[in-house]
């Protein structure tokens, strides 16, 4: 490991005016007093008198003629001006830790006093998680930039990865951020190579990072980059190192960082980044909340440099329930039933639903779904196993070619199956693939559930160019904690899933072709007719 050069603190940075005090008009060099400093347990009550085991205890601090802060613990230091400061502790078991709070004055001027604290910490990080962090020796991860919504926002405590706004691909190049490296030491410390391009032919630890104004000023750094509305561009910042550590407050696996360190674009706040995806191999999803509590900031990091290729890992791989569709003629009864009749069910819909062969038939080794016009409007089916095969969790999987006809709007998905008692969308939908009516190059994936449904669900899309002309695989991974979304097995994405949800109980499959409504939109005057053709439909436990 290369040798690395922390930065200069906030304290350090003061030190260096004690010399210019006439010059630079900083006034009077007045030593702080009355220091006062509150600590709060998280989780601490008269069942729990060390806290809920998470190990974070929330300090704040205040003192007479002191213009910052800065915490001295056994996990390290962190620096604030406001005083406050949220710290996590690692050690399993009750602990007492002695905590040095340091009063920062004008001129560098210090006082300081120190305090104890007791804290319970039960939670120990499970091996797979510590393993995909740290690796071997050699092991950095980055920014995944060449992947749509690596970095964006939403908001505080939400749900979807950057609901508000998402980065596109390589979108924030040369912004100082690209070119970081991040390594998760085995011996908990966290190195931030803040340039991985200047090493050669020796090494150079100088760089420039991203980050919130004014927040990005908690580093302490000389100043400088680029100010382009509210993010600093290019903020001169060397190579440092912290700790990292694990919490899981509330049960959410959460990656903590001491002092000032950070992943992606400087935020301030606690340093904790909630990992709200790491199901992908060599990919974690990280959400942390900003030091103004105004956003959630997310970012995707991999530990494959670009060119790589990497994949998704499965849970299931046991064969459950399948149609391979190898017998021609109509589909098999004992896997499928329709829903019949006209109207959208809501959505506006211009077809009349049947199970005449025209529009629904298994045909060399493919099920073919087919809307056609019939002069005044139109017809086609939609094929159920409801009451047939029913589910909870699993990975389903469906090998499909779609319509390309404008005005069609192709559906796998799934509904739960006490809807009749438990009306939608207290049920749960599980849109595994849909595609619109005019965009045939992309297609989406989307949750519905209460709070996000009604409205346009919990949805994400991706690029598919070739939808209409080839065969691509369809996906969804059910499990307990996360509901994810796959095309040619690409995570495109993902929701958590939780007894508050609705899919912790059985669902059947759907495979339909609409025809106008809400995401079919106005159909081509031309259109004759157009197939979804399915190869096979599998489902994995």
């Amino acid at each position: 490991m290369r040798n690395l050069k922390f930065l200069c603190t906030l304290l350090l940075a003061m030190i260096l005016f004690v010399g210019c005090k006439e010059d630079n008009n900083i006034g009077d060099i007045i030593t702080p007093t009355n220091i006062v400093v509150t600590a709060e347990v998280v989780g601490q009550d008269a069942d729990n008198p060390y806290g809920d085991g998470s190990g974070v205890i929330n300090f704040s601090a205040s003192a007479d003629n002191a213009v910052g802060f800065k915490y001295v613990t056994s996990v390290g230091q962190q620096v604030t001006p406001s005083g406050n400061a949220s710290i996590t502790f690692t050690n399993l078991g009750v602990n007492t830790y002695q905590v040095s709070v340091v009063a920062i004055g004008t001129g560098g001027v210090t006082s300081s006093i120190s305090i104890d604290v007791e804290v319970l910490v039960t939670y120990a990080p499970p091996a797979d998680l510590i393993e995909k962090l740290v690796g071997d020796s050699s092991k950095t991860w980055r920014i995944k930039s060449e992947k749509p919504k690596h970095f964006g926002l939403g908001p505080v405590a939400g749900n979807v990865l950057a609901e508000w706004y998402g980065a596109g691909p390589e979108e924030k190049a040369g912004a100082g951020m690209y070119d970081d490296r991040y390594v998760f030491n085995i011996d908990g410390t966290f190195t931030h190579i803040t340039n991985n391009t200047n090493d050669d032919p020796t090494t150079n630890t100088n760089g420039t990072v991203f980050g919130r104004d004014p927040l990005i000023n908690e580093l302490g750094g000389v100043g400088g980059g680029e100010l382009q509305g509210a993010d600093v561009l290019n903020y001169p910042l060397s190579d440092y190192s912290e700790n990292w550590g694990l919490i899981a407050p509330g049960g959410v696996e959460t990656l903590t960082l001491t002092g000032t360190a950070f992943i992606g674009y400087y935020t301030g706040g606690n340093h904790q980044y909630r990992i709200f995806d790491r199901s992908v191999s060599n990919e974690l999803v990280l959400t942390t909340t900003d030091g103004n509590g105004e956003f959630n900031w997310w970012f995707i990091i991999t530990s494959q440099e670009p060119g790589v290729e990497e994949g998704f890992i499965t849970q299931y791989t046991d064969l459950v329930w399948e149609d391979n569709f190898d017998t021609d003629g109509a589909p098999n009864t004992a896997n499928w039933t329709y829903d019949l009749g006209a109207g959208g069910w809501g959505n506006g819909e211009l077809q009349t639903y049947t199970n005449n062969a025209e529009n629904v038939i298994v045909d060399g080794g493919f099920l073919k779904i087919t809307a056609k016009a019939n002069g005044g409007g139109y017809t086609s089916a939609r094929l159920k196993s409801e009451n047939l095969f029913e589910f909870t969790n699993g990975r389903v999987e469906v090998r499909a070619k779609l319509p390309a006809g404008i005005g069609a709007w192709p559906a796998i998905w799934m509904l739960g199956a006490d809807y009749d008692v438990n009306p939608w969308p207290g049920c749960g939908e599980i849109d595994i693939m849909e595609q619109t009516g005019q965009d045939k190059n992309t297609t989406l994936g989307t949750l519905h559930y209460p709070g996000v449904s009604p409205g346009g669900g919990n949805s994400g899309s991706t690029s598919v160019p070739t939808s209409t002309t080839e065969f691509h695989i369809y996906t969804v991974e059910w499990t307990p904690e996360l509901i994810t979304l796959l095309v040619d097995d690409t995570v495109y994405h993902s929701v958590p899933n939780s007894a508050a949800t609705p899919f912790n109980s059985d669902f059947f499959l759907i495979l339909n072709v609409a025809m106008g409504g809400s995401l079919g939109g106005t159909v081509d005057p031309g259109f004759t007719e157009s197939s979804m053709e399915i190869d096979y439909v599998r489902v994995y436990q």
